[in-house]
């Protein structure tokens, strides 16, 4: 049998992604909740689509407080720390955003610290992590980034609470992934945000990932990029 080699038709990264949002832009019409969204919101939703290659459970399940894109440039544009509850995410976010807008990805759950925490208090790492964090930089802008942990969202919600945190300073992006706990902690996470006027984005059901957090943060970034330079709406490159 006779095999021939071939190449790929598009073997240029930047075409690649070009040919990828324009693939998705033709498709995503054709969900009519798509057309609810704003432009921010849109511009991070088919950044997720792009991620995942999944239309209808971004589309169906993504949930925005009244004025959370706009938080969420705000406070990175501030310098916010970003803590997240996966090395994941912190090795995922571009070390040029980071540099150029002054955010610091925060990771706490391998510090013995946050070991010693979990142990005394019968909590997850994640938990204890995220306690830590938001107690450390509670007088500073903070984006709350879950990505894998439902319990993360416990604990920063209660912290938050406990430690009399100013809510304008403060937006959630919650993306856990998986069963246990997953979909009650999102409930959670928008019954908060509802009861306080805080903001925050969220991925309702057991879908999510990491990498979601990662492709919401860039997406911000992106549309900070294109106001700045006056390009306008965010492109998807």
């Amino acid at each position: 049998m006779n095999f021939t080699l071939e190449e790929p038709p598009i073997n240029i990264g930047a075409d690649i992604s070009e040919k990828s949002f324009e693939m998705i832009e033709a498709e995503i019409i054709n969900y009519p909740k798509y057309h609810q969204f704003d432009k921010n919101e849109q511009a991070l939703i088919e950044r997720l689509i792009h991620t995942t290659t999944c239309f209808e459970q971004v589309i169906e399940n993504i949930y925005f407080s009244k004025n959370a894109m706009m938080k969420l440039k705000d406070l990175l544009q501030k310098g916010a720390k970003i803590v997240v509850d996966t090395n994941m995410i912190r090795s995922g976010v571009s070390e040029f955003y980071l540099k150029k807008y002054g955010n610091e990805v925060i990771c706490y759950v391998n510090e013995p610290e946050v070991f010693t925490m979990a142990e005394q208090n019968g909590t997850t790492r994640s938990y204890a992590a995220v306690e830590l964090a938001i107690q450390k930089f509670k007088n500073e802008p903070m984006v709350l980034a879950c990505g894998n942990a439902p319990t993360f969202i416990y604990a920063a919600i209660n912290t938050l609470i406990k430690e009399q945190v100013d809510l304008d300073n403060v937006i959630l992006l919650l993306f856990p992934v998986g069963f246990v706990n997953v979909v009650e902690s999102k409930e959670y996470g928008r019954k908060f945000l509802e009861h306080f006027d805080a903001q925050g984005i969220i991925l309702q059901g057991r879908y999510g990932a990491s990498t979601m957090v990662v492709a919401s943060l860039h997406a911000a970034y992106k549309l900070i990029k294109d106001f700045d330079t006056g390009q306008g709406r965010y492109n998807g490159k």
